[in-house]
């Protein structure tokens, strides 16, 4: 059975699991408001794979001009509480995506292989207005491990622990995020800062 499998069908084991990444999203998210400045000028925000809308909270409590878009399974929903400027929004990543000015991916794509990522990323493409941009934050893997650096191991252990759990998931280095871009029809990719080990990343049409 694959991770995502078993959360489908134990209910203890996903609201666990959601509580968990609620409080990792948490502490990262804190830190990307600090440093991240791309929501400023974003009328609508998607989250997709939101979870329990722990970060569009956080980022419509920042920026309340913004109208959030909690987009997620109804599984995963049904825990999910009342933010105020937040809307739950239930469906399948893989089918199609709210429209909004920006789409927001927080340990997304990481958990699927390169085939999926293209297909979640048209989906976005196919979502975005001219000129849009995905909002992604990920742990970007440098091209080549580094001996001696304890940043660069722990990026490549996760990058194992993906393989594990996830069946095809993987880190990915800048270079394969921006063939990810392209195959999705995107002109542009770039890291435009970082939080902690984590890069934000945005794909521009």
């Amino acid at each position: 059975m694959r991770f995502f499998e078993l959360i489908g069908s134990n209910e203890q084991f996903a609201e666990m699991f959601n509580r968990a990444m609620s409080e990792a999203s948490t502490l990262i998210m804190k830190k990307v408001l600090e440093v991240y400045k791309g929501f400023e000028d974003v009328n609508t925000l998607v989250d997709v794979g939101g979870g329990i809308g722990t970060i569009i909270g956080q980022v419509t409590s920042k920026y309340p001009h913004i109208k959030g878009i909690n987009f997620d399974l109804a599984s995963v929903l049904a825990h999910a509480p009342f933010n105020k400027g937040v809307e739950h929004v239930s469906g399948d990543m893989f089918k199609e995506i709210p429209k909004g000015d920006a789409i927001f991916m927080k340990w997304i794509l990481h958990d699927w292989t390169d085939e999926d990522c293209v297909k979640i990323l048209k989906n976005c493409w196919k979502s975005l207005p001219e000129k849009g941009k995905v909002i992604i934050v990920e742990v970007v893997t440098p091209e080549e491990p580094k001996i001696n650096d304890i940043s660069s191991n722990i990026v490549f252990g996760m990058d194992m622990l993906m393989l594990a759990v996830s069946s095809g998931g993987k880190e990915r280095s800048l270079s394969q995020f921006e063939t990810l871009a392209s195959d999705s029809g995107f002109l542009r990719c770039e890291i435009i800062c970082h939080a902690f080990s984590y890069s934000v990343i945005e794909l521009h049409k």
